[in-house]
């Protein structure tokens, strides 16, 4: 099944211990549909500016992900700047140009608007409701946030929130939506609230899945070469929908399966900068890897 997904496209300029890339293609919109298009086919709607060239575009057209909602707005393209430290946990953020992106409005093409997954990356709740507003009948809709709008917009977050069924958020973004430190505390205060899903992303510490009365836990994959952290949540994502959707009409949202397809996604991503690592990558390699986490994880039970 197809997958839309509504977020920013941005250029981003990086630097960590092991390197630095300027102007790349970068945004949660783009990070999530080329690491979902592995499985699915990916429909996006952003806003872009006349600088947007054809280089830019090129990783995604070559994943063949369906540009029909990247609209081309008068004025430059959203740009952050960040650095990490030697611990590559989180960015400073060291400059933010919203540009086109601070006027952002979604539409979703009236073709689109009956797709079967929806992915509301990190935009203002308000703009998610909207595009939720536009989508009729979705199977599966999925959120992800952030700290600016838990603080700035917890009502509206709230109430969407409400109104889909599954919730991704790291750790700290946990335990700041329900004032919770215990994350199996925070994890059931957000499912009280409407979601039957809640991911946890922890990082280097892998990821927690809440659904029901069942907790997976799975680690990150241990790397030897790690160089850019940037839009490994989003590449998660991507993997943990693009594994549902390509489970056609079986949406019985086997979430073990799926976070073991996105940590996959995203061990992937953080080998490079921008998207170069998930350009190289091959189905044979999304396959080693997904075995490699079976071996990772399995063990004898005692007795």
């Amino acid at each position: 099944m197809s997958i839309l997904v509504v977020g920013s496209v941005a250029l981003d300029t990086v630097k960590t211990p092991f390197g630095e890339g300027r102007e790349v293609l970068g945004g949660s919109a783009t990070h999530f549909a080329v690491a979902a298009s592995f499985w699915s086919p990916v429909r996006l709607v952003a806003v872009v500016g006349e600088d947007f060239t054809d280089a830019h575009r090129q990783p995604l057209v070559d994943r063949a992900v369906n540009l029909g909602g990247l609209t081309v707005a008068k004025g430059r393209t959203f740009r952050w700047s960040g650095e990490y430290g030697d611990d590559l946990n989180s960015a400073r953020t060291l400059d933010t140009q919203l540009n086109v992106f601070a006027s952002f409005k979604p539409v979703v093409p009236e073709a689109w608007r009956r797709t079967p997954v929806l992915f509301l990356a990190n935009i203002d709740p308000e703009l998610q409701a909207d595009v939720l507003d536009q989508v009729h009948g979705a199977r599966l809709v999925a959120a992800d946030t952030m700290n600016y709008w838990i603080d700035s917009k917890p009502e509206a977050l709230w109430r969407l929130i409400a109104r889909i069924h599954v919730l991704l958020v790291n750790d700290g973004e946990a335990r700041q939506l329900t004032g919770e430190s215990n994350l199996v505390r925070a994890a059931a205060a957000i499912r009280a609230r409407g979601p039957r899903a809640v991911v946890i992303k922890r990082g280097e510490h892998g990821v927690l899945v809440f659904d029901g009365d069942r907790i997976f836990a799975l680690p990150a994959f241990p790397l030897s070469a790690l160089k850019d952290p940037t839009g490994a949540g989003d590449a998660f994502a991507g993997g943990f929908l693009g594994y549902l959707a390509s489970r056609g009409d079986d949406v019985s949202l086997d979430l073990r399966r799926a976070a073991v397809a996105g940590s996959v996604m995203a061990s992937y991503q953080v080998e490079d900068f921008s998207l170069d690592r998930l350009r190289r990558l091959t189905q044979s390699e999304i396959l080693e890897r997904f075995a490699q986490f079976g071996d990772l994880t399995r063990f004898e039970p005692l007795g």
